[in-house]
């Protein structure tokens, strides 16, 4: 028995093939590589593959978080924020690239990648891996630069629809806008418009009952910064809504802000304070609860926003309140609140939701709502508040490496294409 045992382990050991020299010096390469805690899709890894991703943010060397906002263009402004810990404390940079609203999901992610490429050079430096790298620059410079012929302007036309039914019933929803806009350091300049059309139709014992909510707007914001801290502005609209019961609305409201942080910072940290009054105007489609078939009133309002991104997670808080002059009981008080937080290795808590308080339904059909337009939701109905809550996490355990991309099949290990806003 134990000399079959003895030629079993040999045969197996023959069968076996060598550890190469050169596999000995890529596991090598492996150990030595960077330890990187950030969200990285299947592509970034392919792309990058000379660092490691781990899941464990104590256990890296650097921790790279994401954010995104929208720019004046219509696209976005990406930003990067690299922070060393350990052998690498001390060491921060920020990473900025922007997309055109017409990038395509490709082009976004090669800038990303390439962005990132730069970004982690003097990182990869440090370690034996620096030796592998090299750096090439591709395209001759010019020596003029070209004027904007639109004047930092930005127009956008979007329509769409959708359509689902079946024998009783049948469902329709159109949409349609028209935007311009010009963001430059001291001006924000915003002019929107929108339309939309729904229609609800069921058959209920051969009887057609039929829903239809339409409604329109048009709204300019303009913003001119005073400082990094200050600016000012206002914003004008116009609507109708059957909903709503407006048939024109129309207001002006003119505010400041004040952001405790810098505006440079925003993308990191933002504690915003805006108050505004006006003016507004209201013709209604029915006669209102209060006898009313127009009026024109005084508003004021103030809001306060409260946003950070760290290591640990997101925070994002805000507060706001508003009422008509003529009578302070006749106003309104929303707060808002969502935490994505990183409580420890492996778990991660999302929590999120809204109430608000409602005192200020001026519009409500007198005579209220018939049971059909209840249950079409075809009439704003009567209400003291208003809430949403939503709540979850999630835990993840085992290798804190995450390198392998496996496309095979789909499902886990990889296949998944991901969009990072």
């Amino acid at each position: 028995m134990f000399k079959k045992v003895i030629i079993l382990f040999f045969s197996v050991c023959i069968a076996m093939p060598a550890i190469s020299q050169e596999e000995v010096k890529t596991d090598s390469l492996r150990k030595d590589a960077l330890n990187v805690y950030m969200d990285a899709s299947d592509y970034l890894k392919q792309q990058i593959p000379y660092i490691n991703y781990v899941r464990d943010r104590k256990v890296a060397d650097l921790v790279i978080i994401s954010t995104s906002q929208r720019s004046g263009s219509g696209g976005r402004e990406y930003s990067l924020f690299l922070e060393g810990q350990g052998e690498f404390s001390g060491m921060i940079d920020t990473l900025v690239f922007s997309s055109s609203p017409d990038d395509t999901y490709e082009q976004i992610r090669s800038k990303r990648v390439k962005v990132l490429r730069m970004g982690l050079i003097r990182y990869v430096q440090k370690t034996p891996l620096a030796d592998y790298i090299n750096i090439a620059f591709t395209e001759p410079i010019s020596s003029e630069v070209s004027t904007d012929k639109w004047n930092n302007w930005v127009f956008r036309a979007s329509l769409s629809g959708f359509l689902n039914g079946q024998s009783s019933y049948k469902y329709l929803h159109a949409y349609g806008g028209l935007s311009a806009s010009r963001v430059t350091e001291d001006w924000k300049i915003d002019i929107d418009t929108d339309y939309s059309y729904g229609l609800d139709q069921f058959e209920i014992d051969e009887e057609i009952i039929e829903s239809i909510t339409k409604s329109r707007s048009a709204d300019v914001l303009i913003v001119r910064s005073i400082n990094d801290h200050w600016s000012y502005g206002g914003r004008a609209g116009v609507s109708s809504s059957t909903y709503s019961n407006y048939d024109l609305k129309f207001s002006v409201m003119p505010g400041i802000e004040f952001d405790v942080f810098p505006y440079s910072e925003s993308t990191r940290r933002q504690l915003r304070i805006l108050y505004s009054a006006g003016y507004v105007y209201n013709n209604y489609t029915d006669t209102t609860m209060y006898n009313k078939t127009e009026e024109a009133l005084l508003s004021h309002s103030l809001s306060a926003a409260f946003e950070i991104v760290q290591k640990w997670g997101e925070i994002d808080l805000s507060v706001s309140w508003s009422n008509y002059l003529r009578n302070f009981s006749e106003n309104s008080l929303s707060v808002y609140g969502s935490i994505s937080w990183r409580v420890a290795k492996g778990l991660r808590i999302n929590l999120g939701g809204n109430y608000s308080f409602i005192h200020n339904q001026i519009s409500l059909v007198k005579g209220g709502a018939s049971s059909e337009e209840i249950l079409l939701r075809r009439k704003e109905l009567k209400t003291n508040y208003r809430y949403f809550a939503n709540f979850g996490f999630s835990y993840t355990f085992g290798s804190i490496y995450n390198n392998v991309v496996n496309p095979r099949f789909g499902g886990g290990g990889g296949g998944g294409m991901v969009i990072i806003h």
